[in-house]
């Protein structure tokens, strides 16, 4: 009896199955995928930097190491002085590394390096919020004891507005490509489906100079001109996904 009732069971389940079938084929056919095309874009901007990052080093050489430190700190200190009176606050700069170590020179005779005393190194970094000063600081500091200038690198001081802008041309970019697609293939564009920010492009101008330590003066820095930084071209891409109707 209960085995009868089971084969019941059963049976009436799969007469049930059967009878859904044809309302949600008959579902599938009222919504069929919907048509969609992904586009693009690209914005760009370009925009005069307003602040620049220096560093520079003092080095320092004394057949004593304690000499070569001393000597170090007090040209580090006369330089800091210089980047002061400039009007700098301190805490737009900073200690990047200071080190104490062994002098080798190359001795083309034997062919190899050898110990001519010890060489103390500091390396600091300045953060110039008026590019007019620049010239004058890199002057000064030169004069005051720094032997090296690893480079000038170039800034916005508000980024965001440069990004939101390079975003709105990006996002305008894909909707006109998008416009001109679907009016050359006869479709109506419809709403956005879908918005992915794919790549920002920031990059930093940069002055370079030699790293090698050098007796740099004041008549072997770059003139004032040397120090402009033109233009820094920022640049986002997106991906827009629109609905076609």
């Amino acid at each position: 009896m209960n085995a009868l009732k089971h084969r019941i069971l059963m049976v009436a389940l799969a007469l049930g199955a059967l009878l859904t079938l044809p309302a949600q084929a008959q579902e599938i056919t009222m919504h069929p995928p919907q048509r969609t095309i992904a586009v693009s874009g690209e914005g760009t901007v370009r925009v005069e930097p307003d602040q620049a990052t220096v560093r520079f080093g003092v080095v320092t050489r004394s057949q004593d190491p304690e000499e070569a430190r001393s000597l170090n700190a007090e040209a580090a200190k006369n330089a800091m002085n210089v980047i002061r009176d400039l009007g700098i606050d301190e805490r737009k700069m900073r200690l990047e590394t200071l080190t104490l170590q062994p002098a080798r020179e190359y001795d083309p005779d034997t062919r190899r390096y050898k110990e001519v005393g010890f060489e103390a190194t500091r390396l600091v970094v300045v953060e110039v919020e008026n590019l007019d000063d620049l010239p004058t600081l890199v002057a000064r500091v030169v004069q005051q004891g720094a032997n090296r200038l690893d480079g000038v690198a170039y800034e916005l001081d508000n980024r965001d507005a440069a990004r939101n802008e390079a975003l709105v041309n990006a996002l305008t970019d894909a909707r006109e490509k998008a416009m001109l697609m679907t009016s050359t293939l006869g479709v109506t564009l419809g709403p956005v489906q879908t918005i992915n920010e794919q790549s920002f492009n920031f990059p930093r101008p940069m002055l370079q100079m030699a790293r090698n330590e050098m007796a740099m003066s004041k008549d072997a820095m770059p003139e004032p001109e040397a120090y402009a930084a033109g233009e820094i071209e920022v640049t986002a891409t997106v991906q827009v996904v629109f609905t076609l109707q």
